[in-house]
């Protein structure tokens, strides 16, 4: 069925006949032309009878779902300037631990050697020193400190060549590293090696998905963290065997900045994140906020993450 264009008048009929109540048609059509129906609409399934009567609960306002909408969109913001924060721990971290041990040349700390001898992993190895010696090439005449480091010094340390790679080139480059590397920085976070590796991965995919300013607050993550002590901690319940939050939800990420951030760091973004959750409360009317919150992974009490050690 081929879908064609429709006017902001048309669009606002459509969320009419769905049973979404419209009080201000100016105000709607004003917000529909600057947020996009598409988008929008995206955040309409909770606000639905059920998910075979695809009406919206009786006495569901536009100004309702506009302020789900309007939280993901803080939710996204606080995420993404964290996820930023560890993107730039890490790089850190990796660079300062590969410049120290294989020098800070990049024929000396891109040399195949340095990584992983596992023969599995050998066309990975070579992918991925391809791709930083690609960066290399671009940025050494597009971006100011590589440029810098080229015409002053005739080569890009890798403390300054991290600042050019994108997150999921980080992570990759740390699953190839030396197991003796890997653990060295896995300590520092006080995590094993392979749970690092997939929070790097989980954090990256979350990093392009506010980069691009998709629906967050309800992401399922392809990869679930491991049982940890705060599903414990928190009481979170069970079902089959399977913690039912924290795992492969917005609450997993949560728990993984809980183990990547500065306690100060992360006081903060659970600050952030209550006083979200307590503004869209005030702006729900037909569904509570805790219909938000399972969606989201959060158990009622995710707020005392903030003080457990």
């Amino acid at each position: 069925m081929k879908k064609e264009f429709k006017t902001l008048v048309e669009q606002i009929d459509i969320l009419k006949s769905k049973g979404l109540v419209i009080n201000n048609p100016e105000y709607t059509e004003e917000v529909l032309m600057r947020e996009n129906y598409f988008f929008l609409n995206g955040y309409r399934h909770l606000f639905m009878r059920s998910s075979v009567d695809k009406r919206y609960i009786e006495g569901t306002t536009f100004e309702e779902l506009y302020s789900l909408f309007l939280f993901d969109r803080t939710f996204r913001n606080i995420l993404f300037k964290n996820i930023l924060v560890i993107e730039n721990n890490i790089k850190s971290i990796i660079s300062y631990q590969l410049s120290l041990k294989y020098g800070y040349r990049e024929k000396d700390y891109l040399t195949p050697k340095n990584f992983t001898t596992n023969k599995e992993k050998t066309k990975q190895v070579n992918d991925i020193l391809r791709k930083m010696k690609r960066q290399i090439n671009v940025n050494a005449t597009q971006h100011s400190a590589t440029m810098h480091y080229v015409n002053n010094y005739g080569y890009i340390p890798l403390w300054v060549l991290v600042k050019v790679l994108s997150f999921g080139i980080v992570g990759e480059l740390y699953s190839i590293l030396k197991k003796e590397d890997q653990m060295g920085i896995a300590d520092i976070y006080k995590l094993d090696v392979d749970v690092l590796t997939n929070y790097l991965t989980i954090l990256s995919n979350y990093r392009n998905l506010c980069a691009h300013e998709d629906i967050v607050f309800e992401n399922k993550t392809q990869r679930r963290i491991d049982d940890n002590k705060y599903h414990k901690l928190l009481n979170i319940p069970i079902m089959d065997d399977e913690y039912i939050y924290g795992k492969e939800d917005s609450f997993a990420l949560i728990i993984i900045m809980k183990q990547m951030l500065s306690k100060e760091e992360f006081a903060n973004l659970m600050e952030e994140i209550r006083h979200n959750v307590e503004n869209l409360s005030l702006n729900l009317h037909t569904i509570s906020v805790d219909k938000v919150l399972d969606r989201m992974g959060f158990p009622k009490n995710y707020y005392d993450l903030r003080n457990l050690d």
